[in-house]
């Protein structure tokens, strides 16, 4: 059997209606290209796993045994498919029509180009700013303030963050929710750094990509939609706590002069993670 063009992998940890529709609508928009799908169960207790046996045969099933988390549950994927370019997609997300063969067309017309991401909005139609400069203080707290704006509606950031997901650039990150990466790339960089449980691998995988000397892409002409993830909301102590992790582990490793400020900050607040050993 040839090899696939295209791996897409799915991280699954307790999402099974999401991961339902997800891959319907792979199904419904498949690419052109010879592909297959990957999804990673997080030992899921809401039989996920047992959904993709029955319901969808042709999916391959990876059974983690563990909840091993975003980046490593994507490297489990990875490690487990064969193509030449690799899509790690969120399970709570939809594939829009064309949205993968435009991924794919501007992978293969960019060869400076490692990783590409697509717009991203939600269910209503409202972009997500997906992307952005490397994580720093300064740049972090922009991000922040336009996204917080832009949730509120206040008409300016709206306006700004339309114009921004409606222009083609090459940013620093594109979100880990729909992401197509070139495997020699991706296992040029090590794979994800499996340090982040959850939040921020994204980020750091781009940075990985950039320092080597690639371009990471962002094309406003592919379109997915982004339903937030429903594991998330019900539990919202403990993802709070995975996206401080991630944050101190991030500055620990890229800005370290700041790890020590980030942590009292969070100490001060109350939000310091406890420490978790996994």
């Amino acid at each position: 059997m040839p090899m696939p063009e295209l791996s897409i992998i799915i991280v699954s940890f307790n999402t099974r209606p999401e991961l339902e529709a997800c891959l319907a609508s792979i199904v419904e928009h498949a690419p052109r290209v010879s592909h297959e799908i990957v999804v990673v169960d997080n030992a899921s207790s809401d039989q996920s796993a047992d959904a993709v046996r029955t319901r969808w045969p042709a999916v391959r099933l990876v059974e983690a045994g563990r909840n091993a988390g975003f980046a490593a549950g994507n490297n489990i994927g990875i490690r487990s498919s064969a193509g030449e370019l690799l899509l790690l997609l969120n399970s709570d997300t939809l594939v829009k029509p064309g949205a993968l063969d435009t991924l794919v067309s501007e992978l293969r017309h960019s060869p400076e180009v490692a990783a590409v991401g697509p717009r991203i909005v939600d269910a209503a139609g409202s972009p997500e700013l997906s992307f952005g400069r490397h994580i720093a203080p300064l740049a972090e707290a922009r991000q922040k303030l336009l996204t917080r704006l832009h949730e509120r509606g206040v008409g300016v950031a709206r306006r700004r963050v339309e114009r921004l997901t409606t222009t083609r650039q090459h940013p620093d990150w594109i979100s880990g929710a729909c992401l197509m990466v070139r495997r020699e790339d991706a296992l040029a960089v090590g794979l994800l750094d499996e340090r982040y449980f959850l939040y921020a691998e994204d980020v750091d995988f781009c940075a990985a990509l950039r320092a080597r000397g690639r371009r990471i892409l962002f094309v406003p002409t592919a379109e997915i939609v982004h339903l937030r993830g429903r594991a998330r909301r019900s539990r919202p102590v403990e993802s709070e706590h995975a996206y401080r992790r991630a944050h101190l582990a991030f500055y620990a490793k890229h800005h370290p002069g700041w790890y020590w400020c980030l942590a009292a900050y969070l100490r001060v607040r109350g939000k310091l993670p406890p420490v978790v050993n996994r």
